[in-house]
């Protein structure tokens, strides 16, 4: 199917959001009035731009209050749609979008509302031009897709058709399947946008924030479905209004739009291959028969976290090291042609790379230590790949030496990679084995990687929701809103089918919060922190104590708090507080015990967990002691 994206959902200039449109591979966008309005040129100008970017101006909008005003009122509008009709001509843009009525003079009366929009169709079909009518949640008197329908067959032109848009179906809590009965023909257009759901009036819900497919939490694909089902052949279009997309740079907005697009049509794909209405419906099976739809990959099974990888100079790097082996890890030894270190416990690994000639250097003199690279094992790293640069990432393979073997990695948001292996991959295998006697023997506290948090700028949060939605598969868990200190922080997981793989990604409008710190000393996005799973929490903290780690100190209030709430064991509250754990229990009796380091240049920190009778969240309820905590010990000075 064509894409298209409304101008009004990206900042800057006209000319800045085309070239950005081009360059993501629209073939189209809807032209709000605003934007041309604010445009230093013609109407023409606009259109051989477009041309020469290779967009086609495919929807001009919007226009407003029209139908069913009183006779003089109407007259007017005529003559204001008729001066709207000449600059679609210079644009040579074929349809307009008439938006049901806000004002107040508006009457209820659809026979009324029929009437004059099929003398609009008859103007328009006079220029060669068509007209769509589209429900506004807030509308006077009409806010539904079926009340529009009603009007749109009452006024009976061929000229005047439906427009439809997920948002303001979706935010009433309407039922899109009732769209399967508007001939297919008589959609003229379908515009799509996602959103957070959220407790407010639908009116600026709608204006701030909308977000694109796969973003937000309403069920869009299944919306677009319905429209495809009653064969619709139009192209699908981003309308959003959202504050931070009006402030973010257009070609990073357009690339997560398109992105959002290939994913919307990945999950229409799945609901045609599902939905009972699918398997007999002619207009589904036709549209997937001539694959007008993305059909990418599907995403492998992706297992572990098979390893990370730290950039690092030579005085990090040694510092870092001395906390690895208190975490537990044993060096494996020096990589036989780079300079980078490999620390492994469990089935994981840790890399410090100091590679001068080496992506990590680059990564290191932009954000300074700090995770460059995230391993994941896959069952087939070539699909995942294949995937990924569909999705439009970016594909990267570092520089490798004689009999050394490649290992593609996909471009993240902040340029950091994902390297993707196979189950058999050997981290070791490129790794000169320290000689007997050289490396000291590490008792393994760790098994795996529970979680790898990632502290991200609040512009930025959708985007990663989206790369990781989209490209990975991964699934989405429920938003949590922290108290830090000096602040609130918002944080929303991402996993994978069996819990093996999970990003806790976290943000904070405040300037002062532990992720707003991490963000600073990043200079960017970036990991801040680094869970590890253990069975016996309590000894694993005995063994780092051993090595000299410096755990975060958890105030005696805490405990006592603990005790009265829960209502645990006397011995079992001493036994907490004397090792610094944290204890959590979910509805289900599952139980979470878990402990932090102090942070790492106020960088990162990492954490032991134990996980018992299926507990599956992250210790919400002990994050604000945590942040608390770690106020008190940052080195940044509080301002």
């Amino acid at each position: 199917m064509r894409r298209s994206i409304a101008t009004v959902s990206l900042s800057g200039t006209l000319q800045e959001k085309l070239l950005a449109v081009a360059a993501a591979k629209f073939d189209g966008v809807e032209l709000f009035e605003n934007d041309l309005l604010f445009f230093d040129g013609t109407a023409r100008d606009v259109r051989q731009m477009a041309e020469q970017l290779g967009l086609k101006i495919m929807l001009f909008q919007p226009f407003r209050d029209f139908e069913a005003m009183p006779e003089p009122m109407f007259r007017r509008n005529l003559d204001r749609a008729e001066r709207k009709f000449d600059l679609m001509a210079e644009l040579d843009a074929p349809l307009m979008l008439v938006c049901s009525n806000v004002s107040p003079a508006a009457m209820d009366e659809d026979s009324l509302a029929a009437a004059q929009l099929h003398e609009l169709a008859e103007r328009a079909a006079a220029r060669g031009l068509r007209i769509g009518y589209e429900a506004l949640a807030w509308g006077a008197h009409v806010r539904t897709y079926q009340q529009v329908w009603n009007i749109v067959k009452q006024a009976d032109h061929s000229h005047l058709g439906v427009i439809l848009d997920s948002f303001h179906t979706l935010a009433l809590g309407g039922d899109p399947a009732g769209i399967r009965e508007i001939p297919g023909d008589k959609i003229f257009f379908l515009q799509m946008a996602d959103a957070p759901k959220l407790a407010m009036d639908v009116l600026s819900w709608s204006r701030h924030f909308r977000c694109f497919p796969g973003q937000g939490d309403l069920d869009v694909a299944n919306f677009a479905a319905h429209a495809i089902a009653a064969g619709y052949r139009g192209p699908l279009s981003l309308e959003i209004f959202n504050d931070d997309f009006r402030a973010a740079a257009p070609a990073l907005t357009a690339r997560d739009g398109m992105r959002s697009l290939l994913f919307l049509e990945e999950q229409i794909r799945h609901w045609q291959d599902t939905s009972p209405i699918a398997a007999t419906s002619p207009a589904i099976i036709s549209v997937r028969a001539k694959a007008d739809l993305l059909d990418p990959p599907p995403v492998p099974d992706i297992k572990t976290i098979a390893f990370l990888e730290f950039a690092v100079d030579q005085s990090a790097g040694n510092e870092l090291a001395q906390w690895l082996i208190g975490l537990g890890f044993e060096r494996v030894g020096k990589h036989r042609l780079k300079d980078v270190t490999l620390y492994r416990q469990g089935n994981f690994a840790v890399a410090l790379n100091a590679e001068l000639e080496s992506f990590a250097h680059s990564y290191f003199l932009l954000h300074g230590v700090s995770v460059c690279a995230v391993g994941l094992r896959v069952t087939d790293p070539d699909a995942m790949l294949a995937r990924a640069e569909l999705f439009g990432c970016k594909r990267f393979e570092e520089r490798v030496g004689p009999d050394e073997m490649p290992m593609p990695g996909i471009r993240s948001p902040d340029g950091s990679l994902i390297y993707v292996v196979d189950e058999r991959f050997n981290v070791a295998a490129d790794f000169s084995r320290e000689p007997e006697g050289l490396a000291d023997p590490v008792a393994q506290i760790a098994c795996s990687i529970d979680h790898v948090g990632q502290a991200l700028p609040g512009d930025h949060f959708d985007t990663w929701l989206l790369y990781y939605r989209a490209v990975f598969g991964l699934r989405p868990e429920e938003s949590w809103v922290l108290p830090d200190p000096y602040g609130l922080v918002k944080s929303r997981a991402l996993i994978n089918s069996s819990r093996t793989v999970r990003f806790p990604l976290s943000f904070s409008e405040s300037s002062r919060t532990v992720v707003a710190r991490s963000l600073t000393t990043f200079s960017g996005a970036g990991v801040n922190q680094v869970a590890f799973a253990t069975n016996d929490i309590f000894q694993a903290v005995v063994d780092m104590r051993k090595r000299g780690m410096t755990l975060l100190p958890i105030p005696e209030n805490y405990y006592h708090d603990l005790s009265a709430r829960l209502a645990l064991d006397d011995d079992f509250i001493q036994k907490l507080q004397s090792h610094d754990v944290l204890f959590d229990r979910d509805a289900q009796g599952g139980e979470f015990l878990h402990v932090y380091t102090q942070s790492f240049h106020d960088r990162f920190f990492f954490e032991v967990v134990q996980r018992s009778g299926g507990y599956n969240q992250y210790g919400a309820v002990n994050a604000p002691v945590r942040m608390a905590a770690q106020a008190r010990t940052a080195t940044v000075p509080q301002v």
